[in-house]
């Protein structure tokens, strides 16, 4: 089985671009991407793509060109992008190709996301009755957590004061201003706790990552950036999951849990040799229990780690270098691939103002998605 490695990348900058679609974005940072591996499009063997609202991803050979690789579409909610690299990687462990892609793009319209039960597999009646309104359920979630684990609003604070400082040398990302904790916390709420500043906006934009064998990455001479693991997972039973319309008693794991014990096995590596991380952090309460679920603390010890300083680019732990959802924003299709972009920039050492000290030698992240998916990289240099 061959390792697999990332051998190019692009990405169209997040947020709004009037008057160029989604899958538009899309082929921007699939060409970027070719030009940053020194191949053209002929060259492609096959390609995933996901995109959630902004058209099927294989239409995109009209733009690139009609040369009849495989190119199959993937939806999976928030954690499309994930899924897409995931099956990408397989497809060369295989054997069966050499080159391929991954590719994400979307383009939401302002506003909340407006997902329907019928696509979730619920009754009319829960959407009738406001549940399919995330903000509402991330506030509930974030609140019992907070409860049970001694979290406080100011750690929510903190997680998005950090997005935004992060973000400003970051070019790819939407709202690259800083923004005092104070201010922060003082903003309007929109679901109890959170503030406006703590939830990501959907967006816009696209990414692409080419993907090669080790021994076709050798022959282009790029540097080794490795797929040491890809795993995508769904929830087990007593998890607690957006748009679950119960919750059990006695309380399971979540498909995170599950996605990151297996790609840390997988990996053959522990989260205290990570050395960069990128969580979903659609909301700032994400980024605190996802530290959790993905076995870089306990329950509760975020209250301290954040205090510290620990996540922040200096930190022990630097998590969400360029901004993250928060400041990056959310297109659902691209997302995910967002994270590991940027987890190949840190282990090239191309951060800039937001490059993690040290030369980081692996890096991680983290996408989760509606009802209870979600999918981890472990890269390394």
């Amino acid at each position: 089985m061959s390792d697999v490695c990332i051998v190019g990348i692009g990405i169209h900058p997040f947020g709004r671009t009037d008057g160029v679609s989604g899958l538009e974005q899309g082929v921007f940072a699939v060409r970027q991407a070719l030009g940053d591996a020194g191949i053209e499009w002929p060259q492609i063997q096959f390609a995933y793509g996901g995109s959630d609202a902004a058209g099927n991803p294989d239409t995109m050979v009209e733009r690139l060109g009609l040369t009849g690789i495989q190119f199959i579409n993937v939806k999976n909610g928030c954690a499309a992008g994930g899924s897409s690299l995931a099956s990408a990687s397989m497809a060369i462990q295989s054997g069966a190709f050499d080159l391929g892609f991954a590719v994400g793009f979307d383009k939401h319209p302002r506003g909340a996301f407006n997902a329907l039960p019928a696509e979730y597999n619920l009754p009319d009646w829960y959407g009738e009755a406001g549940y399919m309104i995330t903000t509402q359920f991330f506030g509930a979630k974030i609140m019992r957590y907070m409860h049970e684990h001694g979290i406080s609003q100011t750690s929510l604070g903190r997680v998005a004061e950090k997005a935004f400082r992060n973000a400003v040398h970051a070019p790819h990302a939407w709202r690259r201003e800083p923004v005092a904790l104070e201010t922060i916390l003082e903003a309007p709420l929109v679901s109890d706790p959170y503030t406006k500043f703590m939830f990501c906006s959907p967006a816009e934009g696209g990414v692409a990552l080419i993907l090669a064998s080790e021994k076709k990455a050798r022959e282009l001479g790029k540097p080794l950036i490795r797929l040491k693991a890809a795993a995508m997972r769904t929830r087990p039973p007593g998890s607690f999951e957006v748009f679950a319309p119960s919750i059990d008693v006695v309380r399971g794991g979540s498909a995170t849990n599950i996605a990151s014990a297996d790609a840390f096995r997988i990996a053959g590596i522990g989260p205290e040799d990570v050395q960069v991380a990128q969580l979903q952090d659609t909301e700032a309460g994400a980024e605190i229990m996802h530290l959790a679920e993905n076995g870089f603390c306990r329950d509760g010890e975020q209250e301290a780690w954040l205090a510290e300083g620990r996540t922040e680019i200096g930190g022990a732990l630097p998590v969400n270098t360029d901004g993250g959802c928060l400041a990056c924003g959310e297109p659902i299709g691209a997302s995910g691939l967002r994270q590991v972009y940027e987890n190949v920039v840190q282990l090239r050492g191309d951060g800039g103002g937001r490059q993690v000290p040290g030369a980081p030698k692996t890096a991680y992240s983290h996408v989760y998605g509606a009802p209870g998916v979600s999918a981890v990289t472990i890269l390394e240099r």
